[in-house]
């Protein structure tokens, strides 16, 4: 049987999904809302906002669409997965109900449930609102620095803070509390600092069994050598060489198995991806956040190491059925740099022509803030364009990497050049 799938979503994660789908055999027609011009490379575009579930069940219904996959966090916890298992429980949704959001939804749920499950996670203490001021400042002198501040929900990806001194977090605070980060940080979490190396797990599952698709790790900061503004990801590498089976083996042990184990206790239905940020300290990790969603720009590396079929992979999920599921992964390395409008991730300008995107010929593109201007696509976001190049090693993939993202450009394009540098050494 073959699917007809849409894909929610418009940035760089949802053109890696859209790209890997569209290799599926078990694929007939694949559609994006809303999309973007490279993802109408491999996919069929309509503009509908995500957050109109109305419109969206419209368009589903006159497709005849069978797969629906939901890419970004805002729709699954707004409850695109609970309106679809009412209005069209046929339909295979890949993506948590609003109580599986809340994992990503609320950083206080997800660190309760850690807590409630005996996942390794920093310590912390949640507080909410002014009142609770003077309480949070003396758990704050309880710490040792850097402190660890994180607004409860959304915030695009910007709503954690990492400061040095008790002063700056003491102001901070009060910020947050007075809406530094809109309701977000209505209620802060205040955390333990762990210190170590990032890495982002991703897990498919169906709420009984999971898949563990290629690690990776991200490149936050927007300056080279991890310095300046948090960004929403300025690259990745994939695999991650202190990513041991040793290592894996106890990710799997000590993460993943309690996290799928405690949503079936807690009764959360929850079919669809789980990325799992940690921290490698000292050999053990520990859990930094969950997200209910791919990460990006790690997804756009993460695809490119993908050789089994995806879209089965999603139908069994979806069905209950990922048991009899297998995942072939291949052992190239995936390095991946982001080029952003210049001024991100604060203010910048849009609406400039993007050149020489046809003349890549050693790397995959994927867009990530692209639009069509009459007839030139042009950029329309922060992070404008994600390429991924492979090797054989950490070398290899980060040069043919480099001299792609250099026949490119566009007024005021930046991008980092360190993307794996720190692992270089590690791979040796």
């Amino acid at each position: 049987m073959t699917h007809n799938v849409v894909i929610i979503g418009s940035g760089g994660r949802e053109h890696a999904l859209a790209w890997k789908i569209s290799q599926s055999k078990i694929l007939n027609k694949l559609y994006a809302l809303p999309g973007n011009p490279g993802i109408g490379n491999v996919a069929e575009l309509e503009n509908i906002n995500p957050s109109d579930f109305a419109k969206v069940e419209e368009f589903i219904r006159a497709k005849d669409i069978d797969v629906m996959v939901v890419g970004p966090e805002n729709p699954l916890v707004e409850g695109i997965s609970d309106y679809f298992a009412e209005k069209m429980p046929q339909l295979l949704v890949i993506g948590p109900k609003s109580k599986g959001a809340q994992l990503e939804g609320s950083k206080q749920f997800a660190k309760e449930f850690m807590e409630r499950h005996s996942i390794p996670t920093a310590r912390f203490k949640s507080f909410t609102s002014e009142k609770d001021y003077d309480a949070a400042c003396q758990f704050l002198k309880e710490l040792k620095p850097p402190y660890v501040l994180k607004a409860d929900g959304l915030a695009a990806g910007k709503g954690v803070l990492i400061l040095d001194s008790l002063a700056e977090a003491e102001a901070e605070l009060k910020e947050m509390f007075a809406g530094k980060f809109g309701s977000a940080s209505s209620t802060v979490v205040i955390e333990e600092y762990l210190s170590g190396i990032e890495l982002s797990v991703f897990v498919l599952t169906d709420g009984k069994d999971y898949l563990i698709l290629p690690e990776a790790k991200d490149y936050k900061r927007i300056g080279e050598g991890d310095t300046g503004l948090n960004t929403g990801g300025m690259g990745a590498v994939s695999p991650v060489p202190f990513a041991t089976e040793e290592f894996m083996k106890k990710v799997e042990e000590r993460v993943i198995i309690p996290t799928i184990n405690g949503l079936k206790s807690d009764n959360i239905d929850y079919k669809g991806f789980i990325f799992i940020g940690l921290m490698n300290c000292n050999s053990d990790p520990y859990v930094i956040e969950y997200n209910v969603r791919m990460g990006d720009p790690e997804t756009e590396a993460v695809m490119t190491r993908i050789e089994s079929d995806l879209l089965q992979h999603l139908v069994s999920a979806a069905k209950g059925e990922l048991a009899s599921e297998k995942i072939e992964i291949s052992e190239d390395q995936a390095l991946t740099v982001i080029a952003v409008s210049g001024g991100y991730p604060e203010s910048y300008d849009k609406g400039f022509e993007i050149k020489g995107l046809e003349s890549l010929t050693n790397a995959t593109l994927f867009h990530s803030g692209t639009k069509e201007i009459d007839g030139k696509i042009c950029t329309s976001g922060g992070r404008v364009l994600a390429i991924t190049a492979k090797g054989n090693d950490i070398f290899e993939a980060k040069k043919r990497c480099f001299e792609e993202v250099s026949k490119i450009s566009f007024d005021k394009m930046y991008y980092r050049r360190d993307i794996g540098d720190d692992l270089i050494s590690l791979s040796k």
